[in-house]
């Protein structure tokens, strides 16, 4: 299917690895044009590198802390500047640190709440504008599954991340109809996290194989796997795309079906 992109200008967060990058990179294997960020240059760069080798269009990489006002303000300026507009914002960023609610602290929460609320408040305040232009665009959130279904010892995640739903909800109503903007909640995925944590079970024994921890990780799972960054990737792409264009203030969770929520 032509998700009908090639083109486009997108530019997306926190995607010099996991999801992030899974999702600019089925952007730019669909032709679109894609600005790439990181915090480490040096994965940065690696980033960029791997999705050039399947991209159907330009990618350039723009390191930025997304917990830094200015350098956000620079990412999106950045991707103007590149690609003479705005068609595509996709956030994301990395998961706050795990642990039980007594004994979060304050920072905890402010860190967190900075990282995954603030970083899409004022990325999408700066891009919002870009996005109306032109015949309007697209933004994809991608969350967690945690907004669905509370995590054990995940109290951040389980709490900030339900702010960036709300937003999602709101800019579906407030920038429609020119942007339309949904959110993706993904369940585990074999990211880099998922991958050491394998290899560490691993090494104490707890597996014979990679392969084998894999496979006992997918066990719950009624698909008997976890994901591919790429399937989640793919259907950022296509919620970016006008095959998707009567789709616009959701939430999707992405995990093979083993959530228990009915909504």
């Amino acid at each position: 299917m032509d998700f009908e992109i090639a083109g486009n200008a997108a530019l997306v967060t926190a995607s010099s690895s996991g999801l992030g990058k899974a999702s600019a990179k089925a952007l730019a294997r669909e032709g679109a044009n894609v600005v790439v960020n990181g915090r480490s240059q040096e994965s940065l760069d690696e980033a960029v590198e791997e999705i050039e080798d399947v991209a159907a269009g330009e990618v350039v990489g723009v390191q930025a802390d997304l917990t830094d006002a200015d350098d956000i303000e620079r990412l999106v300026q950045t991707t103007i500047e590149e690609f003479g507009g705005l068609d595509h914002l996709v956030t994301s960023a990395g998961g706050p640190p795990s642990g039980p609610f007594l004994e979060t602290t304050d920072e905890d929460w402010y860190e967190a709440f900075d990282l995954l609320v603030m970083s899409v408040v004022r990325t999408v305040r700066e891009a919002a504008d870009h996005l109306e232009a032109d015949g309007g665009g697209t933004v994809v959130n991608i969350t967690s599954r945690s907004v669905k279904e509370a995590i054990p010892s995940l109290v951040l995640s389980n709490s900030v991340r339900m702010s960036v739903i709300g937003l999602e909800k709101t800019l579906s109503t407030e920038l429609a109809p020119e942007v339309r903007a949904n959110a993706v909640l993904p369940g585990p995925h074999e990211t880099s996290r998922i991958t050491d944590l394998i290899d560490q079970a691993v090494e104490r024994g707890e597996y014979d194989s990679y392969e084998e921890g894999l496979e006992a990780r997918g066990e719950s799972n009624p698909l008997g796997r976890i994901g591919d960054p790429m399937e989640l990737g793919d259907t950022v792409a296509f919620l970016c795309s006008p095959r998707s264009e009567y789709i616009n203030g959701t939430a999707i969770p992405i995990d093979g079906g083993s959530g228990n929520s009915n909504l």
